[in-house]
């Protein structure tokens, strides 16, 4: 925990997500007495939505899934019941436990919440851009990871740049370079013109920009550009906070290495700087070599730069 937070920002801050947390009940319904138009609470749905999804569930494990009081889901529980939505059998593994699940019923129940749930959020999602869609989602991402300590289980894909990409790129490495390590705006200033002179001067059978997405969500990207015949250079890696620990950020490289290999390229170059030590970690791990080190003042700090160099 950062202790040099001192008591007034930490009110600040628990007063904002406070807010949050009510307009997000309001954006969800949690207060309306039916989730969704539908006769059953937020909690209801929960439920029915856990059982759709893991099929059998004793009361155990949604007390402890969904941090629900024993005695309250007891009451639940007994209600969906009543309603011939769930039933229940003993646990092959244990007789004194029972195995909950939706009935036919239940099931239908649930698909007609899944599907208005989905058309209500599309409703939300189409009267964004795509920027602020990408934006949302990312935000959502972060703090499931952050609050959550959670990875999410769809697959993060990579894909070629596309028209606004570089935008995103340089306004997400600028703003997290800016809170991690306090770099200003000479930082915002190199990564604008290396993104320009790539689209510029982009030559497509010698250099590749990758982008990692998961749900459409940008996580990170990587660049590989021809510096002469022999010698391509990384450039540019980056891998959001709610990718950090997934493997991202050495996949990315990965793919830099076996395209300049296919490429022809017999060194594969790349310049960082000495404190960022998750970067060094992985270029040290996949074969690099350190060839070179010196001091410079950019970006309103004292640095060590680097050289790493990959004999391909």
């Amino acid at each position: 925990m950062d202790t040099s937070i001192n008591r007034e920002n930490l009110d600040a801050r628990v007063s904002a997500v406070r807010l949050f947390n009510r307009f997000y009940t309001r954006q969800i319904g949690v207060l309306n007495e039916g989730l969704l138009r539908s006769p059953y609470s937020l909690t209801e749905c929960r439920v029915l939505y856990e059982l759709a999804e893991k099929q059998e569930l004793a009361a155990t494990d949604l007390v402890r899934d969904l941090a629900l009081d024993a005695g309250y889901l007891s009451r639940l529980l007994k209600n969906l019941r009543d309603q011939g939505l769930i039933a229940g059998k003993p646990s092959p593994q244990d007789g004194r436990q029972t195995l909950l699940y939706l009935t036919q019923a239940g099931n239908e129940a649930f698909a007609i919440l899944d599907k208005d749930s989905a058309a209500e959020t599309a409703a939300v999602l189409s009267a964004m851009t795509t920027s602020d869609q990408a934006r949302l989602l990312l935000s959502m991402a972060e703090i499931r990871v952050l609050l959550g300590r959670e990875q999410s289980s769809a697959p993060i894909t990579l894909r070629d740049h596309r028209p606004g990409d570089m935008g995103w790129i340089v306004h997400r490495q600028a703003r997290l370079y800016a809170e991690e390590y306090a770099w200003n705006g000479e930082f915002e200033a190199l990564i604008a013109q290396i993104c320009g002179k790539f689209i510029e001067e982009f030559q497509p059978d010698w250099e590749r920009c990758w982008i990692a997405e998961r749900t459409g969500t940008i996580l990170g990207s990587v660049f590989v550009v021809k510096q002469s015949e022999e010698i391509a250079k990384l450039r540019m890696l980056y891998v959001e906070p709610a990718a950090r620990g997934s493997g991202l950020g050495q996949r990315l490289v990965e793919e830099c290495i076996t395209f300049a290999r296919a490429k022809g390229y017999r060194t594969l170059t790349l310049w960082t700087n000495g404190n960022l030590t998750a970067a060094r970690k992985i270029y040290d791990r996949l074969g690099f070599t350190l060839t070179k080190s010196e001091q410079h003042h950019s970006f309103g700090h004292d640095l060590i730069g680097e050289n790493w160099d990959l004999a391909l």
